[in-house]
């Protein structure tokens, strides 16, 4: 779990991440000092809201960096590469919020078939990975709020994925995974 001051020191590297993109600001000299908590090679996902609104959400499945490089990386794709949304202008970005995603280590969930993957997950709890073949997709736990019903979530995450729906391809894996979640209530604050 990390303490208010490594989540202000995420959502400040995410904010001036994004801000010295759009002001094409050269990147200032030396991290402040780090706990060891956001140096710890951790996944992570920044998603940006507008209104209450999804703007932008991309991240990592696995450890390949310090917390603290990955969210930054990640908040700078959210704003600007995420393939669902137009690139964050400079009149949003005081608009945006950002929430921020720590992920746990995905671990394989050994289901045989899909009514066994509905008995097994957690609504409101877990994150789930599918891979298939080429094709994956992820759902972190924070969308059971708006896809509260287990068959939803699968089927949404499917279709996520371009496989059809309610199908079990040879080969499936499935992994879950926790995070730890929180969210800017204002530019400097967290929740």
């Amino acid at each position: 779990m990390l303490d208010i001051s490594d989540r202000n020191k995420l959502f400040a590297v995410a904010r001036y991440t994004i801000e010295r993109a759009l002001y094409r600001q050269a990147n200032k000299s030396g991290d402040p000092p780090l706990s060891d908590a956001l140096c710890e090679r951790r996944a992570s996902f920044v998603t940006l809201k507008a209104d209450g609104l999804l703007r932008g959400c991309i991240g990592t499945l696995e450890p390949v960096r310090r917390l603290y490089d990955d969210v930054a990386q990640n908040a700078h794709a959210a704003a600007f590469r995420d393939p669902r949304f137009p690139p964050l202008s400079w009149r949003e970005v005081r608009t945006i919020r950002i929430e921020i995603s720590v992920l746990d280590i995905p671990k394989l969930l050994d289901v045989a078939n899909y009514r066994e993957l509905l008995a097994a997950l957690h609504p409101g709890r877990d994150g789930l990975v599918v891979e298939a073949g080429h094709r994956r997709a992820t759902f972190l736990p924070a969308v059971w709020e708006s896809l509260t019903e287990p068959e939803e979530f699968i089927a949404h995450l499917w279709q996520k994925a371009g496989l059809p729906r309610g199908s079990w391809p040879p080969g499936i894996r499935l992994l879950r995974y926790a995070t730890e979640q929180f969210e800017e209530i204002g530019t400097d604050t967290v929740l």
